[in-house]
């Protein structure tokens, strides 16, 4: 039997050094005037959110968060950083975009990029509808 891209026997599990390449590759692919106004919002990958972050957001499971934006975004104002302040941060959470990926028809990718758009677009309080168009964009 020859390899195909459809044969995932020898595939492993995407690894979190893998969510950094395909998180920036998400990003460079956003329209530039997005990116631009990103500047100095950190991208994290982690494996799970923590229990602080999960009783916060009231999430029933470990697996109900995909991604988070924490800082201040363009929408509050006063985005410069105090002494003291973390930078904006935006972190996507793998194992639970592995469980999602899993259950669905969307490409790891695609899932990858709408929750990058939407964790930043909390970031310039964006509706979801600016979210929508700016994926489209970067397809």
């Amino acid at each position: 039997m020859s390899e195909t891209a459809d044969d995932w026997t020898d595939s492993s599990a995407p690894t979190l050094a893998d969510f950094e390449d395909m998180a920036q590759t998400a990003f460079d692919a956003l329209p530039a005037r997005f990116r631009n106004l990103c500047a100095g919002v950190v991208i994290r990958i982690d494996d799970w959110p923590d229990d602080e972050t999960l009783d916060e957001m009231k999430c029933e499971s470990d697996y109900d968060l995909l991604g988070l934006f924490r800082g201040r975004g363009l929408a509050q104002g006063d985005v410069l950083a105090h002494t003291g302040q973390q930078p904006n941060m935006v972190w996507l959470y793998r194992r639970p975009i592995l469980d999602y990926w899993a259950d669905g028809e969307d490409t790891i990718g695609a899932i990858i990029r709408h929750v990058l758009v939407h964790e930043i677009g909390h970031h310039f309080g964006l509706s979801d509808d600016d979210m929508e168009r700016i994926e489209r964009e970067a397809e």
